[in-house]
This record gives structure tokens, C-alpha cells and sequence, in this order.
């Protein structure tokens, strides 16, 4: 099925993104290809370098070691905005099958490489239409969201004060929303991911013996049992919270009881006051039972904010996605999963949103961080419209 059949109930962008569109689904493809991990976005950061640099943004510098900032100063006053793109790939094997799959253990799974075209577009057409555009729009394209810490470095390295800006916009390609979909939330979108470590400490010896050992595998067997009532028991039923334990590692042979185990998870919250209810509860659960069988504990736990919308600026997003595709492809939801787009939202209201990209009744719907996780290459030129008009609203601007 073509690209035009998939899109043809869908309005077209205008025709300036309409003309960038290849170029954009081209270097899509092409950081796919070449896909990078955190912390590690090279190549990937010296091409969009050069494009923001060909296009003639003022500003174009790297930022938070591998990403990379720039600005369109436009003629007319108004107000500092900034759009935000993540950059990064999973380290997993592609398994799409795709011509352009990547070449390496690094893969795009998430739709980065795609928030980078997006991103890429709306600067190429803010620059050439800069003549009728109030105010500045940043870009800030950001390193390490995956790994967590890129969005806290580019606002530690000034993004958000030079000049100061008003609101932050930004959007995650959702694969498992249909194409030209548009998902909000007028307060948190994405919930608040806490990393948690647990290790038990008991006394090792001979498996064949194990009445004169502290045996750490079956005190953490049961705070394993005993940490899923947490969530069932601790958090009212109308919120939301999710513990996962996902790695527990503990001996070295089936004959030794070591002397250690160690466990860690993530928890997923909306609510501050649930989080803190939860590690509460966890500190206690663990407490009690590592006391009851003579075991010692350590419970460290590290927590990456929400991403907290502002609900002026949600509403304009909303507003402008029903005015392009139609209002009823417009909806609300939030995600247990988590984003360090919370960094800049922290620092200025704004709106972080979905945009759907599901490839239309042919079984190609995978999981984000799926090893066959693609989109509909459709969804850029769609996005790139919608962010324009997103700016537009924003600054109250007209671009060409």
C-alpha cells in the first residue's frame, strides 16, 4: 500500500512541507541506518548539524556533549519558544527486515530518528519564512534520553535562558495509535519512572547445609511475593502505579548459598503523593521481612519527574490538531513509560504529545523498544505540518 492510499482521508500539508517531505523521510532512513546509542550520537549529531547549518539557523552549536542547539530568529516580536527532538537508539538487533535496518546493536526502536525529521523540517521551513515569524524558536536536539541525563544537561547548559523561553512544545511518534492521531493530556502525560535497588544480605554457606546459613535467595523469593501488594494494597484504586522487578542476581553455583542477593525494578507514578505512599510501603515490606528471617537490607531508589503539561498550552495543541486532521482524531491518554522531556517542562509550561504512526492493517504494529518496532513514514510530513501550525499559534506568526 502507497504512502497517498494510506493518507488519502487525511488533509495534505501545505506545500513548503509537502516539498521537504523526501528529503525528510530520506534522512530518516539514513540515521536509521546508522543508528547510535546514548551518549554516543556522532554521526548523528554532525548531520544534523550540517543541515541546521545549510538551512542558515543562527546558533548551531553542540550541546550536552552530543546534541545540538540552534535557533530561528524571526523578524516580528513575540515570544521564545522551543522545540524539543530526542536523538538516541536502544542497544537491540533490528529484526524489521527493512532496506534501511540498522548496521549495527544500536536501533531506533523508539521513533527518535523520526522526532529528528519532524524537527528538522519545521526548522528548514521557520528559517525560510523567518520574515513573518514573531519571535525565536529553539531547537533542541537531545542526546541521551534513553540513558536519561541529555535533558537535564541541555538545561544545565542554558537551552532554556538564552533567550529565555516563554513554552516548550515537542511530540513522541506513537506507533500503536493510527496514523494522523493525535493523543494529549492536559496535565501528566508521561509518568514519573523511579529506579529501584534492593540488595539482601544474609550469611552464604553449603547448600546441603543451609540451617547454618541466612539464606538471601529465599528472604528475597519472598520480598519478591511480598512487594506485589504494594501497588494492590497501598495505592487507591482510581490512581495509577505500576512496580516492576525486572533483574535479580544473586550465586554462583547451585551448591553455595551466597551471601547476597541483589534486585532492581522501576516503579511508574502520575501522583507524588502515590510515589512517595509506594516506596513507603516498599521500605516497610522489606524491612519486615528481611527482619523476620535475620537478613539485612539497602533500598536505594532514584526517580526521573513526570512530564507535567501545562493545560493552556495542551489546549492549544489540542486546538490546532482538530483544526488540521480533524477533531475527531484528537484524544486524550497518559503512558506508564516515561520521558526526560520532564526536564524542560519543569522549566517552562508547555506540551508534550502523541502523534500516531501505527502502519495501517498490515501487521507491522510492534511495541516501542521492540526489536521489529517501526512506524508509518507518513506520520513525518504530518507532523512536521502540525508543528508548524503549532508554532504559528504560539507566536501568532504566519508562515509560508
Amino acid at each position: 500500500m502507497t504512502a497517498s492510499a494510506r493518507t488519502d482521508t487525511l488533509p495534505e500539508p501545505r506545500p513548503s512541507i509537502a516539498a521537504l517531505a523526501g528529503d525528510a523521510i530520506a534522512l530518516r532512513r539514513d540515521l536509521h541506518e546508522h543508528a547510535e546509542l546514548s551518549t554516543q550520537e556522532h554521526r548523528t549529531q554532525a548531520t544534523i548539524v550540517e543541515q541546521l547549518r545549510a538551512a542558515g539557523l543562527d546558533g548551531v552549536r553542540p550541546c550536552a556533549d552530543t546534541g545540538v542547539t540552534a535557533i530561528v530568529r524571526g523578524a516580528l516580536p513575540g515570544p521564545n519558544l522551543l522545540w524539543r527532538a530526542d536523538i538516541d537508539a536502544l542497544p537491540l538487533d533490528e529484526q524489521t527486515g527493512l532496506p534501511f535496518a540498522s548496521r549495527q546493536t544500536a536501533m531506533h526502536a523508539c521513533g527518535h530518528d523520526g522526532h529528528v525529521a519532524i524537527a528538522l523540517t519545521l526548522a528548514r521551513a521557520l528559517q525560510s519564512s523567518a520574515g513573518t515569524l514573531a519571535g525565536t524558536v529553539r531547537f533542541a536536539f537531545q542526546p541521551a534520553e534513553e540513558h536519561v541525563g541529555g535533558a537535564r544537561r541541555m538545561v544545565e547548559e542554558g537551552v532554556m535562558s538564552d533567550p529565555q523561553v516563554d513554552r516548550v512544545f515537542g511530540l513522541h511518534i506513537w506507533a500503536a495509535a493510527p496514523l494522523g492521531h493525535v493523543l494529549v493530556n492536559p496535565r501528566t502525560i508521561f509518568a514519573a519512572a523511579t529506579h529501584f535497588r534492593i540488595i539482601v544480605r544474609g550469611r552464604g554457606g553449603h547448600a546441603a547445609a543451609p540451617h547454618e546459613t541466612i539464606d538471601p535467595i529465599v528472604v528475597s523469593a519472598h520480598v519478591v511475593t511480598a512487594l506485589q501488594t504494594v501497588v494492590s494494597r497501598a495505592v487507591d484504586s482510581a490512581q495509577n502505579a505500576v512496580l516492576t522487578i525486572g533483574r535479580i542476581q544473586g550465586g554462583v553455583r547451585g551448591n553455595i548459598i551466597p551471601n547476597e542477593v541483589m534486585m532492581s525494578g522501576t516503579v511508574r507514578t502520575f501522583d507524588a503523593g502515590v510515589l512517595d505512599r509506594v516506596l513507603r510501603g516498599m521500605d516497610e515490606i522489606i524491612r519486615g521481612v528481611t527482619s523476620a528471617w535475620r537478613a539485612e537490607y539497602e533500598f536505594d531508589h532514584s526517580t526521573l519527574g513526570a512530564c507535567v503539561n501545562d493545560p493552556e498550552s495542551t489546549a492549544l495543541v489540542a486546538g490546532v490538531a482538530a483544526a488540521f486532521l480533524g477533531p475527531e482524531r484528537v484524544g486524550e491518554t497518559s503512558v506508564s513509560g516515561a520521558d526526560d522531556m520532564s526536564y524542560f517542562l519543569a522549566a517552562a509550561p508547555g506540551s508534550y504529545f502523541l502523534l500516531g504512526g501505527a502502519h495501517a492493517g498490515d501487521g507491522r504494529v510492534y511495541p516501542h523498544h521492540h526489536p521489529k518496532f517501526d512506524f508509518d513514514e507518513a506520520c513525518i510530513p504530518l507532523g512536521a505540518e502540525l508543528a508548524t501550525r503549532i508554532i504559528e499559534a504560539a507566536s501568532g506568526s504566519r508562515i509560508a
